[in-house]
């Protein structure tokens, strides 16, 4: 299969936003959303579709600066019902998808973390919406169902994140302190590994396999849930060995 105009990301960006439009088209939207407290469903969807839009728009423009969401062209959802909402959150998507392909995947563009080519904002919506949708499904009590690639790459994204951050007074790991991820999927191999530190209290990370301090071990779905505190540190569903309060920690000071 050839690679999308707008990088290697595009395919997957879309089948993950349509699977959340999908799901939200059919639920009720004044639905809370535990894991996004003071949101309900109607809120979460607007939240990426306009997230969407604010990226797209800064790519169109090749933005030097950030754009004030509150600016953004159709960043509000029709009214008319939850399908009439999911349909303009799947053409957010591709309002951001032809922004990139018009400009090129390499323009530079304003981010989070300097400028970086416009196809940047292809894989940052892409995990944006994996992670709202794993809100959405938790909203409606359901399994959050993604391809263990997909979910490891999440996990690296938001580490990419962490690492662009500035040293602040409080960082996530005390300096020589080490944490470890393992998914268990089959098949991720070193993709599936993670080896974090602290470098004068920025994160530094690589793929690998090493002890740690502590060692968080799940299937890679739950690792991004668990990474970005959409279930509780102790869940049964991740198994940490080792300095649990390395994890807890970590988790305390990695928030948006």
């Amino acid at each position: 299969m050839s690679e999308s105009p707008a990088g290697p990301y595009a395919a997957t960006l879309t089948t993950e936003n349509d699977r959340l439009a999908a799901l939200l088209a059919e639920a009720d939207p004044s639905a809370p959303v535990p894991t996004c407290p003071g949101w309900d469903l109607s809120q979460l969807l607007k939240h990426v579709g306009r997230g969407h839009r604010w990226a797209a728009q800064m790519v169109a423009s090749r933005a030097t600066d950030v754009l004030d969401p509150r600016e953004v062209v159709g960043g509000k959802p029709p009214a008319g019902g939850p399908e009439g909402a999911a349909e303009w959150l799947r053409d957010s998507v591709t309002e951001l998808l032809d922004a990139v392909e018009s400009v090129g995947v390499d323009a530079p563009v304003w981010t989070f973390t300097g400028p970086k080519p416009s196809a940047w904002w292809v894989r940052r919506r892409l995990h944006e919406a994996t992670v709202h949708r794993g809100d959405a499904v938790i909203a409606l009590g359901r399994a959050f169902d993604i391809a263990p690639d997909v979910a490891a790459d999440g996990v690296s994204e938001w580490l990419d994140l962490l690492a662009a951050r500035p040293v602040g007074d409080e960082p996530p790991l005390a300096d020589g302190a080490t944490l470890h991820l393992h998914a268990t999927d089959d098949a991720l191999g070193a993709a599936g590994e993670w080896l974090i530190r602290s470098d004068g209290g920025a994160v530094v990370w690589e793929h690998g396999h090493g002890k740690g301090d502590a060692a968080v071990r799940g299937p890679a779905a739950d690792l991004l849930l668990g990474t970005l505190r959409r279930i509780p540190a102790d869940s049964d569903r991740l198994e940490v060995l080792g300095d649990k309060q390395t994890w807890t920690t970590w988790l305390a000071r990695t928030g948006f």
